[in-house]
């Protein structure tokens, strides 16, 4: 067609879909949900593929994708409901400020973050934890940023590089990888990347722009928690990390036993993500719940009123979802891998590539781990060896990168801390594109050992 091969045609249409869904988004403001569904059909009308199929593939990719995420987000939703109202992220952060104290609240803030960040999406931990950030620079003087970056970079981290999070759960099915390996090597990569874009830069970059918190929002949010209605930090502990103690296990028993062996699958159903989030909230019915004197009737109107905001969030993904499909179905999909293959690029450098561009352009990591995943995909089978939850782990990296003004995290981030635009690309922009470019070195190394 043009006078191009079928291949280049196809890559050529590829090209354009993307931007065209990139303007959509940016441009006219069009919601994801709606852009997601129209770059797909435009894609399989114009690539060739029969139009009674074109609905099918898309059909079955959103079907295919919140048949296991959007049950994962519902529990997830709720388990972090019950954690913030029980005063679960409170005992965490206090615990570890009064260990680390006052000379390395920084430190205390990081890890906090990082805790309280493994079940929450990253916008419910900010608003959980930020006014922890106020009351402890308040007590201590300490300034603002120097509390505020490390508390980001904890969330952050965990937000796109470890299960169940809904980012590297997406690219965990796209790409078929293991989820009790992803979450290990996840938390390997996350932990180090959270400490040098978060204590380290954030100590750093507090010298030139301190923070000056609107009087406010101190008023409002500086406020004394009574430490005796708070669960205990091992309780909190135990709920919060039951889930991922249980997806490891999993691992550990896919290992240690051969297949078909009863423990291993036993320990198969006990460590699926839907079942070990499932346990998780109802020890949390008890343990944030029932325990700390929350009844039966308010605890199930917490639920309910958990899972409206997920809403948005879970259409995007299935309709991401079908996007990949039909990056998939058309052929497109191939021809980039075959691509891939032939200019010897490698596929971890390659996913994070992907994921980096569609973030800057959309401002949206969901979007951007969806189709980077959906795109790169095809190369994990014509290139022998290729780990898939390196894959996995260098897409979400790749989502994270240089948050600007098309994101609503960067605007979150500049209200709360009462920043210019040039400070909130100082502060907040630059710690995202460190978390991403040093993760991706992190698991460029890990490559090398596993």
């Amino acid at each position: 067609m043009f006078g191009m091969s079928h291949e280049s045609y196809l890559l050529l249409d590829a090209v354009v879909t993307i931007i065209g869904l990139i303007v959509l988004i940016t441009r006219f403001k069009v919601h994801p949900f709606i852009a997601l569904i129209i770059a797909a059909g435009f894609l399989g009308l114009t690539s060739g593929m029969p139009v009674d199929k074109i609905i099918k593939a898309f059909q079955d990719g959103f079907g295919g994708v919140l048949g296991f995420v959007g049950i994962i987000l519902a529990l997830g939703t709720m388990l972090g409901k019950m954690m913030a109202e029980s005063g679960g992220a409170d005992q965490i952060a206090q615990t570890l400020i009064r260990a680390f104290g006052k000379d390395k609240v920084q430190w205390a803030m990081m890890f906090a973050a990082f805790l309280v960040g493994i079940p929450l999406f990253f916008e419910i931990g900010f608003v959980l934890l930020i006014p922890l950030v106020f009351i402890v620079a308040r007590r201590t003087g300490v300034s603002l940023i120097k509390i505020g970056i490390p508390l980001l970079a904890g969330l952050s981290a965990v937000h796109g590089l470890v299960p169940p999070h809904p980012g590297p759960l997406l690219a965990i099915g796209v790409f078929g990888a293991d989820i009790g390996k992803t979450i290990l090597y996840g938390l390997i990569v996350a932990l180090p990347t959270a400490i040098i874009a978060g204590p380290i830069f954030g100590t750093f970059i507090a010298k030139y722009i301190p923070g000056n918190p609107s009087q406010e929002l101190v008023d409002q949010l500086a406020r004394e928690t009574d430490n005796k209605s708070l669960p205990s930090f091992g309780i909190t502990l135990v709920t919060v990390l039951l889930p991922v103690f249980l997806m490891l296990l999993k691992t550990f028993a896919d290992i240690a036993f051969a297949e078909g062996n009863v423990v291993r699958n036993w320990m198969d159903m006990i460590g699926h993500p839907i079942t070990a989030l499932l346990l998780a909230l109802l020890l949390s019915l008890y343990t944030f719940g029932h325990r700390q004197g929350i009844h039966s009737k308010q605890i199930l109107k917490l639920l309910d009123a958990s899972l409206a905001p997920t809403a948005a969030i879970i259409l995007i993904i299935g309709a991401g979802g079908g996007f990949k499909q039909m990056l998939v179905t058309s052929g497109v999909g191939d021809v980039i891998g075959h691509m891939a293959v032939n200019a010897q690029i490698n596929p971890i450098l390659l996913a994070w590539l992907v994921a980096a561009v569609i973030r800057v352009a959309t401002g949206s990591a969901t979007v951007a781990t969806i189709t980077g995943a959906g795109i790169v995909v095809p190369v994990v089978g014509m290139i022998p060896g290729v780990n898939r939850e390196l894959l996995v782990l260098a897409t979400g990296a790749g989502s994270l990168i240089l948050s600007h003004v098309n994101d609503a995290g960067f605007w979150l981030v500049k209200q709360y801390f009462n920043m210019t635009v040039a400070e909130t690309f100082k502060t907040w922009t630059a710690m995202e594109t460190i978390l991403s470019v040093v993760a991706l070195i992190f698991i460029m190394l890990l490559s090398l050992v596993v």
